[in-house]
This record gives C-alpha cells, sequence and structure tokens, in this order.
C-alpha cells in the first residue's frame, strides 16, 4: 500500500457557515464531500448532538466526536449510524467514509494514507467551531486513531481505540487469513468492490507505515483509551496487552468480558462509558 505523510491537511470544499463565526459550533446537521491534502474526496457526515443545545454551558465547551469506523464500513452503515447516536448524547459527532468506502473517492490502502482522511474530519470539526476533539476508531479505524494521534500531536484531545491490532500483517486468526486473501489478491479486490462496496488499492505499502504499538508511545501526553474484547475473534488478547504495555502510564486499557469484534460487539452501555470518558479527557 502507499504511504501517507504527516503534512498539513487542505481546508475542507465546504465553506465556513455562519454559525461559526467567533467559535460558535454549527447547531445543524450537515453533510459535505471534505478534501484531503493528498487531493482524496472524503464523505463526511456532522451531527451536532443533543448537548448543544444546552444553553446553560457555552456550545464551545462540549465535544466533538469523530468517529473512524472499521473496514468495509462507511458512513451510511447502520453500525456506525448507532455509534453516531449513541455518542450523540455526549457531544457534536463527525462520521465519514474512509477512501475507498461508500461514497469517498480514492482506493482502501487498510490503515495507511486512511490518516489523512482523519486529519481532513478533525480538520472539519476544528472548523465547525468545537473546541475539544476526541477520535474513536474501531479495528482499522482504531489503528488510525493511533498512528493519526502520533504523526498529528495535539490534534485531538483524546484518543479511543478500540478492537485494534498492536502490529501488521497479523494472520492468526481465520478472519484475518480471509482479510489478507481479500486485500492481496486480485480476485479478492473484486470481491471487496462488488460485494462488500470497498475498492482496495493494488500497491503493496511503501515504506510499511509506522506501526500502532509503535505508534502509541508518541501520543503521550494526549489521553489514550484502548478498548477491546476477550471474545474478539480478529485480534487475541496479546494485541491490546502490547498497546497497553506501549502506553505505560499515560493510557488505560479496557478489556471487556464476552465482547466480539468492533463496532458490531460494541454495546450502547460500552458506548455510553467511552462517551463519558472523552467528555471527562477532553472537555
Amino acid at each position: 500500500m502507499s504511504s501517507g505523510s504527516a503534512g498539513h491537511v487542505a481546508r475542507s470544499t465546504v465553506r465556513p457557515h455562519s454559525e461559526t463565526n467567533r467559535g460558535t459550533p454549527v447547531r445543524t446537521p450537515s453533510r459535505t464531500f471534505l478534501r484531503t491534502s493528498d487531493g482524496v474526496t472524503i464523505d463526511a457526515v456532522y451531527d451536532p448532538g443533543a448537548v448543544v443545545y444546552d444553553t446553560s454551558r457555552s456550545p464551545a465547551a462540549h465535544p466533538a466526536f469523530v468517529v473512524a469506523h472499521g473496514f468495509t464500513g462507511a458512513v451510511d452503515r447502520p453500525h456506525v449510524r448507532r455509534v453516531a447516536r449513541a455518542f450523540a448524547r455526549y457531544g457534536a459527532v463527525v462520521t465519514f467514509s474512509f477512501r475507498g468506502h461508500g461514497a469517498s473517492g480514492g482506493r482502501s490502502t487498510v490503515g495507511d494514507r486512511e490518516v489523512l482522511d482523519l486529519a481532513a474530519a478533525v480538520r472539519w470539526a476544528r472548523e465547525l467551531g468545537h473546541a475539544r476533539v476526541g477520535t474513536v476508531g474501531f479495528s482499522m479505524g482504531g489503528s488510525v486513531v493511533l498512528r493519526h494521534g502520533a504523526l498529528y500531536p495535539r490534534q485531538a484531545d483524546a484518543v479511543v481505540s478500540v478492537s485494534a491490532p498492536a502490529r501488521w500483517y497479523y494472520r492468526g486468526t481465520a478472519p484475518m487469513r480471509r482479510l489478507h486473501w481479500l486485500v492481496t489478491r486480485p480476485e479478492g479486490r473484486v470481491v471487496s468492490r462488488y460485494g462488500l462496496r470497498t475498492r482496495i488499492h493494488h500497491r503493496d505499502w511503501d515504506p510499511v507505515p509506522l506501526s500502532p504499538v509503535e505508534a502509541v508511545p508518541r501520543i503521550a501526553p494526549t489521553p489514550l483509551l484502548i478498548v477491546h474484547g476477550d471474545a474478539d475473534g480478529y485480534f487475541p488478547v496479546d494485541h491490546p496487552r502490547m498497546l497497553a504495555a506501549a502506553a505505560a502510564d499515560q493510557g488505560e486499557l479496557w478489556l471487556e468480558q464476552g465482547m466480539g469484534h468492533a463496532e458490531h460487539a460494541a454495546s450502547d452501555e460500552l458506548l455510553g462509558r467511552i462517551g463519558e470518558w472523552v467528555v471527562g479527557r477532553a472537555g
């Protein structure tokens, strides 16, 4: 897969909303295409959330959650919308489709250049007037929020990685062996394009991007939460434990009993706890 740089993100194609004047967040839902620093268009949705209408507090005090979905997800998929609704109880929410997914342009690099997509979404949340931003990623998106936290210091005020791998090229489970077939074989990429509506880039990574476990120590002092299920069928519990060890005292690990993989396995109760954690750490 092609490598992504940590350069500045291009300004989004949306014009600043009139309500962003003087740092006041937009209070109406909106949808637009963002443009990344390497020129890919990213389909993004903004939900102001329920709490922005609380007139007892300044709207700018409420955080924005930027949600990074897993591989084959997209902004309109039901499981992504469910996550957005859960976080909207705690702040505004930006969801988007990674490159190669949904209506976004480009092709998926399965976690490499996707860091540029997340950077564009975080930038949009700031443009919309939010002084505090928390990134929450699931599976592939979980690895992306870790790399984003390392490559874009302090762009996020809190980072949550759910069901993420610790290292690249893991093939130790049947689901991951199937995933590698999809990504590396021409016939697998055809199945992914037409069966899963996900367009995958044909090139190998060159160079290999910073791995999640290498990224974790560089995130400090930004608060970091690692969430993983002990019944995850993709990545066993040595992955979150490696990430937590790399974070040392700068991160927290929640090992969830009976939880499977990523958005589909995250209960509403767990999403609520994550929402509260982001509010507490990101203001």
